[in-house]
């Protein structure tokens, strides 16, 4: 579905980022894999996996709250001469307090990584995309952006920054053959959970209809396809995954 495809997926040391990896590697994607921190067992995963697919996995380091390392990472992407088919906007930080106890320093924290970090990037990449005439870029919303949810004052409204971010480069880039989509995954079963009270969760697995937690490779496998030619027509959009929660 991905062969031949150079992606660039941020966060992807873990969690869902890491899911991705995986399948855009095994649908035959090379890829830049974005982590924040240089680690032996990051590399070791990469050469692994590329390995077991055949394709070339690439990792990349910077601190998405410095946009000097973000400006140095795309310049070295552009060095490489492979054009960027897409990019997938998954990194992003969890914070959860009642809109009454949500501080400025968190607000600040979570759009500078949530937001502003992931349109600087964007729009970097949306460049070198616009000098191919073709690219998609893919970008992990939330349903906390659409729904409302208590305690999300802060993470949800970034995430609908996000939303937002991503239609008008679907209205403004489709010309230039560029598509830009958003997913909304719902309660999925990673780490990032630990910073939900249980009773959240518990009650999140009640109210959906499957009656179980997301897995990342559930939405790992909607972000492959939508960075894929299989998805050639759909722009513009946000996609939920979260078992009809």
């Amino acid at each position: 579905m991905l062969k031949g495809k150079n992606i660039l997926i941020t966060g992807t040391n873990r969690g869902i980022g890491k899911a991705i990896l995986e399948e855009c590697a095994s649908c035959g994607a090379s890829c830049w894999a974005h982590a924040r921190k240089d680690t032996s067992e990051f590399r070791t995963f990469c050469c692994d996996l590329a390995a077991k697919y055949g394709v070339e996995i690439r990792p990349v380091f910077f601190d998405l709250t410095h946009q000097d390392a973000i400006k140095k990472a795309v310049i070295d992407i552009r060095a490489s001469r492979l054009p960027v088919d897409a990019l997938i906007n998954n990194a992003g930080i969890m914070y959860n307090a009642s809109f009454l106890m949500s501080s400025q320093k968190a607000l600040r924290e979570v759009y500078e990584v949530n937001f502003f970090a992931t349109f600087t990037l964007t729009q970097y990449i949306a460049k070198l995309m616009s000098l191919e005439k073709h690219g998609n870029i893919v970008t992990v919303s939330s349903m906390g952006a659409l729904d409302g949810n208590p305690g999300k004052a802060i993470y949800g409204s970034a995430k609908a920054a996000l939303i937002t971010m991503s239609r008008v480069i679907a209205n403004e880039l489709g010309a230039f053959g560029i598509r830009s989509n958003c997913i909304a995954p719902g309660v999925i079963d990673t780490d990032i959970l630990a910073v939900l009270p249980e009773t959240d969760i518990l009650k999140a697995v009640d109210l959906t209809p499957m009656k179980r937690l997301g897995l990342p490779k559930e939405v790992a496998a909607v972000a492959a396809f939508l960075a894929s030619d299989k998805a050639s027509f759909i722009n513009g959009q946000v996609i939920r995954i979260d078992g009809g929660l």
